[in-house]
């Protein structure tokens, strides 16, 4: 007879890592099942992940709370972000442009490669978690009376009170529950791809809106220190058959365009890396939580990546799903309906909300309708003009809000 585990967490990545280690310091071990392997650290960091995941200061703030931000290989805070229109005279400037890599005060947040966060999460789970397996199948999951039983491939069974699945968008634990998804197909790709530039980017963050949708250049750290400021990871959003035109262009071919397209935003783009091509769409989960369990980060959400905000709102659920728990052990209880069903509350709605707002920027963003283009620079030009709307934008992109009533708050 397997004992009763109060916690099992499928999925050790960024969200499902940071869960374990914010429990872990409210005396909490949990077991967690990771599908990926042991990271060799060397090989994994010698190379330049093209994607890079915009980190805001609330997730800057949560990893540091655990210990793992003074862990990172490299990463490149940004201290400006300049938005704008290619058909029209809107523009929104965020912070300011720096000559030098700015102090982590004056950062608007930073830019990480996946690859460099999951080795630091990852080195940090081995020092502190009790029970983290890597390598793990998981092959059936089903409710019982207590809670949850979990089978693996190697034909371990365990039992648990509480399980938490962050198992991504594939999530296998939201399958095996039953908890149906909405999913909205943008009939978008996003092409990525790091590049290099003749002009620096003076560590500012830049998305212009063209007809075919938005291009963002996100500042990336360079694994030559001599070049850091002139590489940079795109992602450009494409309606489906632009985006598999211009994924089968040459290299020299589709530097040329990125330049043109990007009207030189950066002088010429003279190296490209690693292009990948992925479709977009939107999914959230019908339901967040179940008797015994929770979906986080991406397993219960997958928004438009136009603002960078889903790595950062799958941290935020972390964040208030281990500040209800940890609040309710003080009291006594372990993962009570009327817990997990707060944690729902204080998430779905604002990520429900998020999801179909960026769904609706990001078509207006590529309308060329003429009274939607007005709209999109008039508003633009609104938000440029107050301060306190641009306030209102920076505090929901940095996310300190959403911690605000919790024990991470700063």
């Amino acid at each position: 007879m397997s004992e009763m585990l109060d916690v099992v967490i499928v999925g050790g990545g960024l969200v499902g890592g940071l869960t374990a280690l914010l429990l872990a310091q409210g005396g909490v071990q949990a077991t967690v099942l990771d599908a990926a392997p042991v990271l060799d650290q060397e090989k994994t960091l010698a190379v330049m992940n093209p994607r890079v995941l915009a980190l805001s200061q609330a997730t800057i703030h949560l990893l540091k709370t655990v210990g793992v931000w003074n862990g990172l290989a490299r990463q490149m805070p940004y201290s400006g972000m300049q938005v704008w229109n290619k058909n029209g005279y809107g523009e929104i400037n965020f912070g300011h442009a720096s000559e030098q890599q700015p102090h982590p005060d004056q950062a608007l947040g930073s830019m990480v490669e996946p690859s460099v966060l999951n080795v630091a999460i990852q080195q940090k789970m081995l020092q502190q978690l009790q029970d983290y397996r890597t390598k793990v199948k998981v092959i059936r999951i089903e409710q019982i009376p207590q809670g949850w039983s979990i089978q693996l491939a190697d034909g371990t069974t365990l039992k648990t009170k509480l399980l938490i699945g962050a198992d991504g968008a594939n999530s296998f634990v939201r399958e095996q529950a039953y908890i149906d998804l909405d999913v909205l197909d943008y009939q978008q790709a996003a092409i990525s791809c790091a590049i290099k530039t003749t002009q620096p980017n003076q560590y500012v963050a830049r998305q212009i809106f063209l007809p075919t949708g938005p291009l963002a250049y996100l500042p990336m750290a360079s694994l030559e220190p001599q070049e850091n400021g002139y590489w940079q990871s795109i992602v450009w959003t494409l309606p489906d058959d632009y985006a598999d035109e211009y994924s089968a262009l040459t290299d020299q071919a589709f530097m040329q365009l990125l330049t043109q397209e990007s009207l030189h935003m950066l002088g010429e783009v003279v190296d490209v890396r690693s292009r990948a091509q992925f479709p977009l769409k939107a999914r959230a989960a019908q339901r967040y939580v179940k008797s015994g369990l929770a979906l986080i980060g991406d397993a219960a959400h997958v928004i438009h990546p136009l603002a960078g905000q889903g790595v950062n709102i799958g941290c935020l659920d972390a964040a208030v799903l281990c500040d209800v728990l940890l609040h309710d052990l003080k009291r006594g209880t372990w993962a009570h309906e009327q817990t997990l069903l707060r944690y729902e509350h204080l998430r779905k709605g604002q990520n429900d909300a998020m999801m179909h707002s960026l769904s609706a920027i990001g078509w207006l963003e590529s309308s060329e309708l003429f009274p939607f283009v007005w709209a999109r620079n008039f508003g633009l030009k609104q938000v440029e003009q107050f301060d306190g709307l641009k306030d209102r934008f920076m505090q929901q992109a940095n996310g300190l809000g959403a911690l605000q009533q919790t024990r991470y708050a700063c």
